[in-house]
């Protein structure tokens, strides 16, 4: 780390002197990475830097390291450096504060709280019913706080599989009906009546846990935006549930999360209203990101009976009603005038 990015981290911190730490991870195609800087000199031991360095030549594991793809990223650093620097939530929907941010020719510097010295120190792989829902619990008290707000600075629409932002992946997948019906799922979603502010990459790596694992913080975003909440809601139970999981569970989980995000929404909203669009939008919303993966890595796990399901119930309700003998009756009537 140059002196110079040094010397923000001390000024921000009022710390006298650091030392780096573990790397707690690279970033994605080799962006950069995360890491931890220990602190001398002030009352913070430590904080959390995301050192984003755009490579000269990137490499994505599936091989999409196209024009687009580092454009896409570009952006993605540019909204989230926005989005740490303009936006903030509450302890029900916690995130690392940031206490410094700064970018230069092709690199770009995020300096956060350390969510491990707050309390969030646990990480999961796998989870029980309990932290599932602390993270649907999340999801629910972060939704409410944005529901209606305009998504300024950040992705219009918002989670890294919008199909406007995935044209190539489009292109690549092999379900031609499911192609054909991409655009009509995406503007479905679009056009909710009501929006919020989506996270945009709620899997379960993405969630810090407290030891007890009812208290949950969240990182990591690049991709929020405008949108449905149900895209967090379904990416959330895709990344930690297998299909029999999804089979059994979903729809009790999904209960909770309305249960939570009423008790959250603080504001005068037909809360029943919005209840059963957003149920009818949790099936587009699985569909949605479904199409992505068919494109994007067809060998995935989370491609399965259950998302399969999901999407036959979407192409059906797409699917044109057929004209009964009466209504043709009428048109020829029509058509005879």
């Amino acid at each position: 780390m140059n002196q110079e990015n040094q010397d923000l981290i001390l000024q921000a911190c009022g710390a006298s002197s650091l030392r780096v730490g573990a790397k707690i991870q690279t970033l994605w195609s080799g962006y950069g990475e995360i890491v931890r800087l220990h602190l001398d000199g002030c009352d913070r031991p430590s904080v959390v830097v995301k050192h984003v360095k755009f490579p000269e030549e990137a490499e994505h594991p599936g091989g999409w390291n196209t024009d687009r793809s580092h454009r896409r990223k570009v952006t993605s650093y540019q909204v989230e450096t926005h989005w740490y620097q303009n936006y903030s939530t509450n302890q029900n929907c916690r995130i690392p504060a940031c206490l410094a941010a700064c970018s230069h020719g092709d690199e770009m510097l995020i300096v956060l709280e350390d969510l491990d010295v707050a309390g969030y120190d646990q990480r999961r792989t796998s989870v029980k019913d309990g932290e599932i829902r602390a993270c649907l619990r999340w999801l629910a008290h972060f939704h409410a706080l944005f529901l209606g707000a305009a998504p300024e600075g950040l992705w219009p629409v918002g989670t890294y599989w919008h199909l406007e932002t995935r044209p190539d992946e489009l292109e690549a997948m092999d379900d031609a009906k499911l192609k054909a019906a991409a655009g009509d799922i995406d503007r479905i979603l679009n056009e909710c009546r009501f929006k919020t502010v989506v996270h945009g990459d709620a899997k379960l790596a993405n969630f810090c846990f407290s030891p007890s694992g009812q208290d949950v913080a969240a990182v990591d975003f690049q991709y929020v935006g405008g949108g449905c909440g149900m895209k967090d809601v379904v990416y959330l139970l895709g990344s930690c549930m297998n299909e029999k999981e999804c089979e059994r569970r979903a729809q009790g989980l999904l209960d909770f999360y309305f249960t939570e995000l009423k008790l959250a929404v603080k504001q005068d909203v037909d809360f029943a209203a919005l209840e059963k669009e957003w149920r009818e939008m949790f099936v587009f919303a699985w569909t949605d990101f479904h199409r992505f993966l068919l494109g994007w890595m067809p060998g995935s796990w989370k491609i399965n009976r259950y998302s399969k399901q999901l999407t036959k119930e979407v192409l059906h309700k797409l699917k044109p009603e057929p004209e009964n003998s009466s209504t043709r009756q009428k048109s020829k009537r029509v058509a005879k005038r």
